[in-house]
């Protein structure tokens, strides 16, 4: 038994030494990461990305969380009785809807992540799009009637720089301020593409539930490891990339602007962001310039 437990120890040693050029490389650099799927609503998952994300900053990496809440927010508008209507995949969010995705955005949930961080040993601060006018919006320019659905105009990362420059690491809700004080819902994609590309970001990763982008959307094990930004557009116009992937890809593509790379990450695999992150192979899609 303890020459068995030795190699284990061994074993251990030896991943870490194995991860030492990974640290090195992505040491003192931004990495913005849009949280949500399955990864924020499975306990297990959720304690898998909350270490994963603490990890990452007690080795030097300086990570912005931005999460979503989606699911939770139609949870408590049914609860209380009022009605979810989607257009084109965007909530229609009247006064009451807005008031319901202030308080899980804002609220619960963000509490919640950072609970999970401090617990977990980081260090991190929640704070909502709207705390010093991190997040300016307007109203989203369709003919759809969304409500107080938000694009964002401006972003100004102070904010952010204070808190990463002294050891935090910010969980941003996605939710942006008018110029007239009007609160926005923002989608949380748009927002973690908006904030990766102002800080300038050494990698934007969203976690989502998907393995990342298919060869062949009906086979998971088809994942592309790497598209460069050239590939994208032939890509959709070929039909590999489709459906609700297509502005995701899209953004990716437009961060590279700002950022060295953006990856799709399967969140509901355990220890995604670490995988992708300390190892050549990888597990989802990179999106390279």
């Amino acid at each position: 038994m303890k020459d068995l437990s030795l190699d284990v120890l061994i074993e251990r040693a030896e991943v870490l030494i194995e991860a030492m050029p990974y640290i090195r490389k992505h040491r003192d650099g931004l990495v913005v990461i849009k949280y949500g799927g399955a990864a924020m609503t499975t306990p297990e998952l959720k304690q898998a990305v909350v270490k994963d994300v603490a990890m990452m900053q007690m080795i030097g990496i300086l990570p912005i969380m931005v999460h979503g809440g989606g699911k939770e927010i139609t949870e408590l508008q049914n609860r209380l009785g009022e009605k979810t209507t989607f257009i084109d995949g965007q909530r229609v969010t009247d006064t009451a809807a807005l008031d319901a995705a202030e308080m899980i955005l804002s609220g619960r949930l963000n509490g919640e992540l950072v609970a999970a961080l401090n617990t977990s040993g980081a260090r991190a601060v929640g704070i909502s799009g709207k705390g010093g006018t991190l997040l300016r919006a307007r109203a989203l320019k369709t003919d759809a009637g969304l409500g107080f659905v938000g694009e964002v105009e401006q972003v100004d990362a102070t904010i952010l720089n204070v808190l990463t420059g002294n050891g935090f690491i910010p969980v941003v809700s996605p939710l942006g301020l008018g110029a007239d004080g009007q609160t926005y819902n923002i989608n949380a994609d748009t927002a973690a593409l908006r904030i990766a590309t102002e800080v300038k970001a050494r990698k934007l990763i969203f976690l989502s539930d998907i393995p990342g982008i298919l060869r062949d959307r009906d086979d998971p094990g088809s994942v592309i490891g790497t598209i460069r930004r050239d590939e994208v557009e032939p890509m959709i116009a070929e039909g590999i990339i489709q459906g609700g992937m297509i502005p995701k890809a899209r953004a990716a593509a437009s961060a590279l602007d700002a950022c060295e790379k953006v990856h799709i990450l399967d969140g509901r695999r355990p220890h995604s962001l670490l995988l992708e992150l300390f190892t050549d192979e990888g597990i989802g899609t990179q999106i390279v310039r």
